[in-house]
């Protein structure tokens, strides 16, 4: 199998905020990976924009650094980067002020592809929009990407929308969620929608319940005073696996097309039935022997913010009528995992012994660590001893079924990007569906903050609160084992 690279037209990117963290890890070693692998054109220019004072030559000296320490070294070729790098550029900008707005505007080229990238603080936008048109620096066609958080509530996230609709159309607006640019979670598309097997068998008559897991061996580190205002349900439910949830649930969309499928994810938000407390556990670390407890880490010590939460959720409609979604996310937990479990029912009638091992079906689609998909199916156990059924997996971890080329695979920050260039919005979310997360999230928000309701402590390293377990052992049910 060759996977092909498809160039992009011309264009010219501008990173406000090209000096952070965000770029210097994922944003600018993605382009120089696009460019490595001769994606981008000679012809682009990518312009970083901060508020430092900074040469063109102390930019490229940054971004060279940059790359060497993330990129591969086997992808570092020396002359390559110098290429990449004579598309760099820097320019001083004043975000809310006008210093550097002219130099920008005199770099932009009108006959090219615009795309301006937000990689800052919410509070800026409505400032970096209203200038690039002031300076008329945006053309008609230009886009934006702008970065989560997309508002902190319904209220916050409607105030963002109408602040960046003075200025752009919301087809110029690329709201970004990298999880929905990682291969598997497109692939999840591809083995809905293009094979026969699945589709049929995708709803509440086959289908005895969901799990989705994002759970992650850090915890909040520096982030303490930004994540203490945020929660893991802010951070990670609303968004995260709030996109994993409807691209598992959704309709098939009548085409690949972007509105088509943001309308059927939409479709699934609105659905989704007012959760009650009792399925709904909220989790917060303690200290222990590998590190401070959450509270140490904000710095707060009287904290009620969660740093894991688990729920149960319902769609209220025919496709799953009856089947229950469960969503796990948390800090410091016992591996690094995120993933999609598909777990089918049992056959209504079993012609074996009760004791020969029959289990039900289960897909599980990973997308971190070791990206893939494996299917547990029953099969006889190999030898004399009778009929004995034993469960095994069809697997197909990309790096096994594609071998060097799944090496290759392109981050989710370089996969986006490029759709930002080709102008494809497919995987990034609208504007009515970030309303309409919010719209869902904030009564779950206001209920436990109305109860004044502490988070279940559970241990550094674990798999969360016990609550959290019996969240699905009152249905009878367990989770998926947490493994890396």
């Amino acid at each position: 199998m060759v996977s092909r690279v498809i160039p992009v037209d011309p264009f010219d990117l501008v990173i406000f905020g090209g000096t952070g963290d965000l770029a210097r890890r994922k944003i600018l070693p993605g382009l120089y990976l696009r460019f490595w692998d001769g994606q981008l054109p000679e012809t682009a220019q990518i312009v970083g924009a901060a508020r430092s004072e900074m040469s063109d030559e102390d930019f490229r000296g940054m971004v060279r650094a940059a790359i060497n320490e993330v990129v591969p070294a086997r992808k570092c070729d020396a002359d390559r980067l110098d290429a990449f790098l004579n598309l760099v550029s820097y320019v001083a900008i004043n975000a809310t002020g006008e210093g550097g707005w002219r130099e920008l505007a005199a770099r932009m080229r009108p006959d090219r592809v615009q795309a301006f990238y937000f990689s800052v603080g919410p509070s800026l936008f409505g400032d970096l929009a209203e200038r690039l048109h002031s300076h008329k620096i945006a053309g008609p066609g230009a886009r934006i990407v702008v970065e989560k958080p997309f508002g902190n509530d319904l209220a916050t996230a409607r105030a963002l929308n109408k602040t960046l609709a003075l200025h752009f159309d919301e087809t110029q607006i690329y709201r970004i969620d990298h999880y929905l640019g990682k291969e598997t979670v497109q692939n999840l598309m591809a083995v809905r929608f293009a094979n026969m097997l699945f589709e049929p068998l995708w709803n509440a008559q086959y289908i005895d319940h969901v799990q989705i897991t994002v759970a992650e061996t850090v915890g909040v580190g520096g982030r303490g005073s930004y994540y203490d205002k945020s929660g893991a349900m802010r951070d990670m439910v609303q968004n995260h696996l709030m996109q994993l949830l409807c691209l598992t649930a959704m309709e098939p969309p009548s085409k690949f097309d972007p509105d088509a499928v943001r309308d059927e994810k939409l479709k699934v938000i609105r659905a989704l039935e007012p959760v009650p407390a009792h399925d709904i556990v909220r989790g917060q670390y303690q200290p222990g022997p590998d590190g401070p407890g959450y509270r140490e880490d904000a710095e707060n010590p009287d904290s009620r913010t969660e740093s894991f939460i688990a729920m149960k959720l319902h769609i209220a409609n025919w496709r799953w009528n009856g089947t229950p979604f469960y969503l796990r996310t948390g800090k410091r937990m016992k591996a690094r995992v995120s993933e999609i479990v598909v777990r089918f029912k049992e056959p209504p009638h079993s012609i074996f012994e009760d004791d020969t091992g029959q289990s039900a079906n289960e897909l599980t689609i990973r997308l971190q660590p070791n990206e893939g998909m494996d299917m547990t199916v029953t099969i006889k156990e190999p030898g004399p001893g009778g009929m004995r059924l034993v469960d095994v997996p069809l697997d197909m971890t990309f790096a096994e079924a594609l071998g060097e080329e799944a090496a290759d695979v392109p981050d989710a920050y370089e996969r986006l990007i490029m759709d930002v260039i080709r102008g494809n919005q497919t995987l990034f979310m609208r504007g009515d569906e970030v309303e309409a997360a919010w719209a869902w999230t904030d009564p779950i928000i206001a209920g436990w903050t109305e109860r004044e309701e502490k988070p279940h402590r559970y241990e550094a390293g674990s798999t969360g609160p016990e609550d959290a377990l019996i969240l699905l052992h009152r249905d009878g049910r367990r989770w998926k084992e947490l493994r890396a």
